[in-house]
C-alpha cells in the first residue's frame, strides 16, 4: 500500500473557485473525527504492507487542533504499519500556522507541509476570498522553516483576472526568495456550482482569459527551469530530493486508501469513493458501515488512467508497459493515435520506448490525453 489519504472536510470560509467537499460549519467536527477513526479500524484489513506516505488534505486539515490530530494519528498507528521513513504531509492555511502549532505538528511526526498561499498579493487573495493575507503567508513559511520542517511546498494560482505578467513574476520572485523546495502551481479554473462560476454567469466579472493563463504558464516554466526546479508533473516543480512521494504514487498508479467523506481509494483493480456528505458519513460509520461505492476497472479504464496520469508527468508513457499490461490492441491504438503528436513535436521519445509530452506543450495536455483515450 503506497499511501494513506485522510480528507478533513472543514474550512473557515469558502474560496470562490473551490469545488472540493467541505463545510464551514464545525458543529459536527468531533463526531466526524470519531467517524474517521472508526473507518480507519474497519478498513485496516485492506492494507497488508507498510504505508509509505500519509497525506491529510481537505478542506483545511490545519483547522484541527493538535489534540484532535494526535487522536487521529494514534488511531493510524494502532491499526496500520507505517514505514520508518514515511512522508507525512499536512495541508495548511497560513493563518493557522502559529509557532506553537508548528511545534505540535513536528512532534506528531508531520514532516511535510503544503501551505495554501495562492498569491502574495492581497488583492488576489481578496478576489479569491482567502482567509489570510500576504504578510501572514510569508510569516507562516518562515516560521515553518524555523520550526525545522524543511520539506515545504506552497500553492500559487495563475490566470487570476487582473494579475499582470509583472505581478505574476513578482509572485515567483517571492517564492524563490523564500527558498522553498517545492511549488504546486495551477491555472484558475471555473468549476460548476462555485461562487466564481456564479460571478461569471451573472456578469459580475469577465470570463477568464486563456491567453493570460498561457502567458503566466510560459513565465512559470522559464523561472522554474532557470532556477533548477524539476518539472515532474503538469503543475508541480521540485528541487532534487523534494518530489511529493504521496502524489507521485498516484501518478505512477500505486495503491492508496482514502479515509473520510468524499475520499477515494484505488488498488489497481477497483476504485472506490466515500459519500460526499458529512452527516451521512457520520451516520453510516456509527452503524459500522463504510459509506462508499466500488467500481471495478475494465482494461479500457485502466488504460485511460495510465494515459491520463502518465502524460501529465516527466515519466511519460512506456510503450512496453502498454503492451504488457493492456495487450496488443491497446498498444497499436496508442501508437497509431500518437503519430500526429510526434510529427508536430508535441510528444517526443526520451528513451527507445518511452514517450513524454514536451514541457512547453504541457498547457495542451488535456486535449492530447482526450485524443489518446480508448473510447468503447
Amino acid at each position: 500500500m503506497a499511501g494513506l489519504y485522510l480528507h478533513i472536510p472543514f474550512c473557515k470560509q469558502k474560496c470562490n473557485y473551490c469545488d472540493f467537499h467541505f463545510s464551514i460549519s464545525l458543529r459536527n467536527k468531533e463526531a466526524l473525527i470519531h467517524a474517521i477513526k472508526k473507518e480507519l479500524i474497519l478498513r485496516k484489513n485492506e492494507v497488508n504492507e507498510p504505508i509509505q506516505t500519509i497525506y491529510l488534505g481537505g478542506g483545511t486539515p490545519s483547522i484541527l487542533t493538535i489534540t484532535e490530530l494526535k487522536g487521529i494519528f494514534e488511531s493510524i498507528n494502532a491499526n496500520y504499519s507505517i514505514a520508518e521513513n514515511a512522508e507525512i504531509s499536512l495541508e495548511a492555511n497560513p493563518d493557522d500556522l502559529s509557532e506553537s502549532y508548528l511545534k505540535g505538528l513536528k512532534k506528531l511526526g508531520i514532516n511535510r507541509l503544503s501551505i495554501g498561499v495562492q498569491s502574495f498579493f492581497n488583492a488576489d487573495l481578496k478576489f479569491m476570498n482567502r482567509a489570510h493575507t500576504s504578510q501572514e503567508a510569508i510569516r507562516a513559511i518562515k516560521d515553518a522553516q524555523d520550526s525545522g520542517i524543511e520539506n515545504i511546498t506552497i500553492d500559487l494560482i495563475y490566470g487570476i483576472p487582473g494579475l499582470s505578467l509583472a505581478n505574476w513574476q513578482r509572485n515567483l520572485d517571492a517564492f524563490l526568495t523564500l527558498n522553498i523546495p517545492h511549488l504546486s502551481s495551477y491555472a484558475l479554473t471555473v468549476e460548476p456550482k462555485t461562487v466564481l462560476a456564479h460571478q461569471i454567469n451573472s456578469k459580475k466579472i469577465k470570463p477568464l482569459d486563456d491567453e493570460l493563463a498561457k502567458a503566466h504558464f510560459d513565465i512559470l516554466l522559464r523561472y522554474m527551469k532557470e532556477y533548477d526546479y524539476l518539472h515532474y508533473e503538469l503543475s508541480n516543480f521540485a528541487k532534487e530530493g523534494f518530489l511529493s512521494q504521496h502524489n507521485t504514487s498516484y501518478w505512477q498508479g500505486k495503491s492508496y486508501l482514502g479515509i473520510g467523506p468524499s475520499a477515494h481509494s484505488y488498488n489497481q483493480k477497483t476504485r472506490s469513493w466515500n459519500v460526499a456528505n458529512n452527516a451521512r458519513y457520520i451516520k453510516s460509520l456509527k452503524e459500522g458501515i463504510v459509506p462508499n461505492k466500488v467500481e471495478y476497472l475494465t482494461a479500457a479504464m485502466r488504460y485511460n488512467e495510465y494515459i491520463m496520469t502518465g502524460l501529465r508527468t516527466m515519466w511519460g508513457i512506456d510503450l512496453d508497459t502498454i503492451k504488457k499490461d493492456f495487450g496488443e490492441k491497446y498498444s497499436s491504438y496508442f501508437t497509431k493515435n500518437a503519430q500526429k503528436y510526434l510529427q508536430k513535436g508535441t510528444l517526443q521519445f526520451v528513451e527507445k520506448n518511452r514517450l513524454v509530452l514536451r514541457s512547453e506543450k504541457f498547457f495542451l495536455v488535456d486535449g492530447v490525453i482526450a485524443d489518446l483515450f480508448w473510447v468503447e
